[in-house]
């Protein structure tokens, strides 16, 4: 599998947690290490990897990042 680059928004205080294109719709108040687990989950189902092979290039505290999928 080839590696690749996404860029993820991240709205908070949705009604679910729900992937839909670049967008990270998550019931978290505040942007904390919840929220970066639940789009590995999110990330890790829809791309069909294991958690471990997705990365946090860019925005660990911000509701903008930079995703690597290897």
């Amino acid at each position: 599998m080839t590696e690749f680059i996404l860029e993820i928004r991240i709205v908070l205080n949705s009604d679910h947690n729900e992937l839909v294109g670049n967008r990270l719709y998550v019931v978290e108040p505040e942007l904390n290490n919840n929220v970066n687990e639940i789009m590995f989950d999110l990330l890790a189902e829809e791309y069909k990897v294991k958690k471990n092979r997705i990365k946090i290039m860019k925005g660990h505290n911000s509701a903008q990042k930079t995703v690597k999928i290897l």
